[in-house]
């Protein structure tokens, strides 16, 4: 979920534009409630069956008769000869060497060797003080007679990640306040939609398309709604980010079939291929090209929403152009930051395979069109140009719906401004309660002035 960056005035909002407010979410309401039914009536028709017969993944953490997996407190790292080469030493051989944490299991007893793998022992990653998970052949190895061995699996990282969590809530709270818990309970509800609709509708080969759709539509009309409130504004945003949301489907659709996105160099895609049928790792790419803009794309509406209804609430006898035109000025802005936000994220994310890509020895263009990155590309190509579609389509709604409302007292269509920019004297142009202002309040804000107000 995007943030926003909504402008607000200090003052409260006179009766006139209230009554405006309350006359767009009416307007807008006769064409959202049929948009919500469509996304409600899709969701109920593709709701998964939780049937999972036919579908055969071998579980990595699944472990034979005797063996079980434990966790414990490493007291100190050591390297020396592994404890499962012991058969071998009786044997008259010599000894491998690996790096042993000594560790006391959490649920008692006295302290256990436990073998680290070479790629955890390199990196360094394990020390005194770790809580780890590690898996217990004790009772296989003494069945064989051998010496029971210990083996690193994991490492337990439950408190470092509740701490984060907590701290994220509180900071997000804190500032936004009511409206920051609304948004975080709103990220819970998103994905409840995510965990229960659209990875089992995934799993049993359900449209992708219209999954990725139905599910994110819904998604966006209750994190919309629940975070920001049921105003024009919202409403507003709402419309635009649907809009957005269908460019995006349909060019991800496009995207997905001309540049054979099938996920084949993807280690966990064969898993997937392999345990059923029915599972398609193309469409499930595909959801996943829908999904991925979400968070920017009601960043983006919301503001520019906010944007044209700040501004004709400042000067309501602004026209539809000039409303349009200033908007979009900061709509711009947003633009060219948000689409750097989109690259670096899924850059970040990617980093491990850019950086093996880039040690090969391959032209620049087959290395960016290959397997490895292709996807990831066209994720920020296709979710860059639904946002950006998503501005000036939400910036134009948002214009008609407001001077389709009015303000009462402000004749449609009349501009409180000169043709050449400059403003009327101030007993040319009321305010939205019927009394004279200023040319400085009558004209539309600026750039400077709207995130003064964010």
């Amino acid at each position: 979920m995007g943030h926003s960056h909504s402008p607000h005035s200090d003052e409260p909002p006179s009766p006139a534009a209230l009554a405006a407010r309350r006359r767009a979410n009416l307007l807008l309401t006769w064409i959202l409630v049929p948009l919500g039914l469509l996304a409600v009536i899709g969701m109920v028709l593709l709701w998964p069956s939780g049937d999972r017969t036919g579908i055969t993944v071998s579980d990595p953490y699944a472990t034979a008769d005797g063996v079980t997996f434990e966790t414990g407190k490493v007291q100190r790292v050591s390297e020396e000869n592994c404890p499962s080469s012991q058969a071998l030493v009786n044997a008259g051989g010599t000894a491998q060497q690996c790096l042993v944490a000594y560790t006391v299991p959490n649920s008692g007893g006295s302290t256990i060797q436990v073998e680290v793998p070479p790629e955890v022992a390199k990196g360094g990653a394990i020390e005194a003080g770790d809580t780890i998970r590690y898996l217990n052949l004790e009772a296989i190895m003494a069945q064989g007679g051998g010496a029971p061995p210990y083996v690193f699996v994991d490492f337990v990282r439950s408190i470092p990640m509740a701490a984060l969590t907590v701290l994220y809530a509180g900071v997000v709270i804190a500032v936004a306040r009511w409206r920051g818990l609304r948004a975080l309970v709103g990220l819970a509800g998103a994905y409840a939609v995510l965990a229960g609709f659209i990875l089992p509708g995934l799993v049993e080969g359900k449209p992708p398309l219209l999954l990725g759709l139905i599910g994110s539509s819904v998604i966006m009309f209750g994190v919309l709604y629940f975070a920001h409130g049921f105003t024009a504004r919202t409403s507003t945003a709402l419309l635009g980010t649907l809009f957005g949301l269908s460019i995006t489907a349909c060019l991800a659709a496009w995207a997905t079939d001309a540049a054979h996105l099938v996920g084949v160099d993807d280690e966990n895609a064969y898993t997937l291929i392999n345990s059923s049928d029915n599972i398609s790792v193309s469409g499930i790419i595909l959801c996943g090209l829908i999904i991925s803009g979400l968070g920017v794309l009601n960043d983006v509406t919301i503001t520019q929403s906010s944007a044209v209804w700040e501004m004709y609430e400042l000067a309501p006898g602004a026209s539809a152009k000039r409303l349009f035109s200033g908007a979009m000025r900061v709509g711009r802005d947003h633009i060219a930051s948000t689409v750097y936000t989109i690259a670096f994220a899924y850059a970040g994310a990617a980093l491990p395979v850019l950086i093996l890509v880039s040690l090969y020895d391959r032209p620049f263009l087959d290395s960016i069109t290959s397997g490895e990155l292709a996807e990831e590309v066209i994720r920020t190509l296709v979710g860059s140009v639904g946002l950006v579609v998503a501005i000036p389509v939400t910036t134009a709604i948002a214009v008609l719906v407001v001077k389709a409302v009015g303000i009462k007292g402000i004749p449609h269509g009349t501009d409180a401004t000169h043709d050449d920019g400059g403003t009327l004297p101030a007993h040319a142009t009321p305010d939205a309660g019927g009394t004279p202002s200023s040319p400085a309040d009558d004209a539309p804000p600026t750039r400077r002035s709207l995130r003064n107000r964010s």
